[in-house]
């Protein structure tokens, strides 16, 4: 073996496992835990109606098929549902990570099976699903800590590859199911017609404004991996673009890729959020109370 083949092993190894603070995990798994609970409320309520729907229409994804799940019915659905808003807003705490983490991600997990066993399955929960069952490998990471981990930078990496996975994978799915062609193709002009918007809606009446579009769509696509291969802050700039990328697609055709948004956070310096001292610097009295409280605590513990 070469030496040049022995430096790559330790060097792709200490990519995967970069150290990143346990403050970045706290807050991304407070935030992760909190967009659950908001998917079940306001982005996919629409899956409570499942509950209602005879079980002869329920086609499991091949993962419902392998396991196998049960099939829905107004018990199963409406239990996950409670379960999850409850165990969500205790994991956001950041208390018990390990074992309210794999509850959420199980319960989650068949929420989305059952969400897209129906004929229609969205691509954007991949990155946060993977997210979810990442978080639960770690142990308890406060807000704000600056203490680096390998094991929370394999985490964080992990779901960087999701997220941009999901970028260069959805050029690969145009290719495969529309062909090259899809490149000339009328379908953004299809989409616009279908779900156009005051923002877009002026779009068809430029010749081949959409079909560049597409060019520029799957070239960002393909050319997303670049964003491991950059420094901090352009990487922070590319990650801006893909944000603003989301933002002119909600404009243009009210479609949005909420969790995978949420996902993508994990490229940011999360571990800046610290909620805690923003309440104690607002809140002084607050703050001066939980001190209280804390020093009767360790009177009483220490008599």
């Amino acid at each position: 073996m070469s030496s040049r083949a022995t430096q790559i092993g330790p060097s792709l190894a200490r990519w995967f496992t970069e150290p990143v603070p346990l403050g970045r995990i706290a807050a991304f798994r407070t935030i992760c835990y909190i967009f659950v609970a908001l998917d079940l409320l306001f982005f996919t309520p629409w899956v409570v109606e499942h509950a209602d729907v005879p079980g002869e229409l329920y086609q499991p994804l091949f993962i419902g098929r392998i396991l196998p799940l049960p099939t829905p019915n107004a018990w199963l659905v409406h239990t996950i549902y409670w379960a999850l808003l409850v165990l969500t807003a205790l994991a956001a705490t950041g208390r018990a990570p390990r074992l309210l983490g794999w509850a959420v991600f199980v319960l989650y997990f068949e929420w989305m099976i059952i969400a897209m066993s129906y004929g229609k399955v969205d691509h954007d929960h991949f990155a946060f699903l993977l997210a979810l069952a990442l978080l639960p490998t770690l142990g308890r990471a406060r807000h704000g800590d600056p203490t680096l981990s390998e094991s929370a930078g394999w985490v964080i990496r992990m779901t960087q590859i999701a997220v941009i996975a999901t970028y260069f994978l959805a050029a690969w799915a145009k290719f495969r199911f529309g062909g090259i062609e899809w490149l000339w193709e009328a379908t953004l002009t299809r989409a616009v017609l279908r779900r156009g918007t005051v923002f877009s809606n002026w779009t068809t009446e430029v010749p081949g404004l959409l079909v560049a579009v597409q060019f520029g769509i799957i070239a960002f696509e393909l050319l997303s991996p670049a964003v491991f291969f950059v420094r901090k802050r352009i990487q922070y700039g590319i990650i801006a673009f893909f944000y603003s990328f989301h933002a002119v697609t909600y404009a243009s055709l009210t479609i949005a890729f909420w969790p995978h948004l949420v996902a993508m956070l994990c490229f940011l310096p999360l571990e800046r959020i610290r909620p805690v001292q923003w309440v104690r610097a607002r809140f002084p009295q607050l703050a001066g109370k939980s001190r209280s409280q804390s020093a009767t605590a360790d009177a009483l513990s220490d008599s």
